[in-house]
Order: C-alpha cells, then sequence, then structure tokens
C-alpha cells in the first residue's frame, strides 16, 4: 500500500510567526519593537558618519521657506547661508586630507531653504556636508546639496536632535519660524542645563531676531538670568558668523 501524502505545511511557512524576526516588517514596526526602532535609527547613522571621519560638525539650522530667488531679505539670508556653509568647510577642517578625521563638517535638517544654501556651500568647494532629514506627514525630500552617503531619514525626532548635537563644535541659527525655534532652544536649553558642553551659539540677522524673541523680557521678567544672554551672539554676516565662532572657541586644527 502506497505511503501517505505528507500533511501539508503551507500555513505554517506562509505564517507571519514563522518570519525570521529581522525579515518580519509587521514585527519590526510594531510597538513592542520601538525601543529597537530607536537603536537602528542611532546606529545606522552613527556607523556611516565614522566610516567618513566625521568627528565633528557646525550645525546650521534656518527656514526651509528661505529661497535664494526670494524677496531681497530671505535671497540675502540663503546667500549668507551657502557663503557661510562654504568658509566653514573650508577653514574648519572638514575636506578630508592625509587620512586625518572630519572636524566641523557642516550638519543641517536636509531639507530647502537655509538648511540647502549651507549645503551647497559645501559642495561649492568640494566637502561633504550631512543631512539629518525627518519624515513629515508632508513628505520632506532631501535637497541635492548634502552628501549622499552621508543623507539620513528619521522618524524620531528625538534621535535626530540628538544626532544634530552630539558631535555639534557650534550652532549657527538663520531666520527660521517654529521648526527652527525648536531646534534653537533644544540647544540653549542643555547649554544652559549643563547637559552639553560649552559651544558657541550665532544667531545671523539680529534684527529679525529681536523683533520674534524678546530674550530681555524673558530676563526682567525673572524667566532667565543674564548669563543666559551670553550664551549667544548675534553677527550679520557669513565672515562674521565665522569669526565670532572662533572668538567664542570654536575648536579648528591648523593644517598639516
Amino acid at each position: 500500500m502506497a505511503a501517505p501524502d505528507p500533511p501539508d505545511n503551507s500555513a505554517q511557512l506562509a505564517s507571519p510567526a514563522y518570519r525570521l524576526p529581522a525579515l518580519d516588517p509587521d514585527f519590526l514596526l510594531g510597538p513592542s519593537m520601538r525601543g529597537v526602532r530607536f537603536l537602528l535609527e542611532f546606529a545606522k547613522a552613527d556607523e556611516a558618519l565614522k566610516a567618513w571621519g566625521v568627528r565633528s560638525t557646525i550645525v546650521v539650522f534656518g527656514s526651509a521657506r528661505i529661497r535664494e530667488q526670494g524677496a531681497d531679505r530671505q535671497a540675502g539670508w540663503y546667500a549668507a547661508a551657502r557663503e557661510f556653509g562654504a568658509l566653514a568647510s573650508q577653514r574648519g577642517g572638514a575636506i578630508l586630507s592625509g587620512g586625518r578625521t572630519r572636524d566641523n563638517v557642516i550638519a543641517t535638517g536636509g531639507g530647502p531653504g537655509a538648511m540647502e544654501a549651507a549645503n551647497r556651500g559645501a559642495a561649492d568647494v568640494g566637502a561633504p556636508s550631512i543631512g539629518f532629514n525627518i519624515s513629515l506627514p508632508r513628505e520632506q525630500e532631501p535637497n541635492p546639496w548634502s552628501t549622499p552617503e552621508l543623507t539620513f531619514r528619521f522618524h524620531y525626532f528625538a534621535m535626530r536632535k540628538m544626532h544634530l548635537a552630539m558631535r555639534a563644535n557650534a550652532l549657527v541659527v538663520f531666520p527660521g519660524g517654529f521648526g527652527t525655534f525648536d531646534e534653537m532652544f533644544e540647544i540653549l536649553t542643555l547649554r544652559q542645563t549643563g547637559k552639553a558642553p560649552p559651544i558657541p551659539i550665532v544667531l545671523y540677522d539680529e534684527a529679525y531676531w529681536r523683533s520674534v524673541v524678546s530674550f530681555e523680557a524673558l530676563l526682567e521678567a525673572g524667566m532667565i538670568e543674564q548669563a543666559d544672554l551670553d550664551l549667544f551672539r548675534f553677527a550679520e554676516s557669513a565672515e562674521s558668523v565665522w569669526s565670532t565662532l572662533l572668538e567664542r572657541g570654536l575648536p579648528v586644527d591648523p593644517a598639516p
């Protein structure tokens, strides 16, 4: 008598439970794996930055709405951010030579506007730059000037902010709105509370910043201390941004 056919195990093979965990998107994207996804967002960018020898960055914040061909004031902001991205990359140590690590590499949120301008300035002089993009309901696409191998996308704002802050030798803030305020005050709070090491912070276009934030009113109301106003400086040109960063302690190794 012929042996019976083996039982059909196709249901077992097709079951989500049978998938290798690392290849199971339903499992990886489930709520129990949130901590793992957080770790992955840290590790992927960290590994790539180390492979490129990036030891430190200069973070540039600013509005995504600034346009190169916008109104005169906007065009000026764009031009200054682009000029700063170029000169900081040339003078700060971002261009690798002789196997040295890269320092003061331009790092932005990766989007358009002021971020694009700073990444573009780095590209103008042949330097790498970083784009820390974020997934948004209205999809943000990376600008075409950040180095492709250093163009990242995050789901978690917190991990994106951590990567922006953890290697920063300096922060330069061009005019912006809610997002720029969020990122700027995040770094200012870390400095105020001593959770981050001292780094120079420069706000571009004093008239703009004083028109949208009354820092002195915060002081007068007792919400901040006089010393907190020393956490940042203003500047009116790309060259003055750079000189202020140096005056405030930006570390720059001399060329070999």
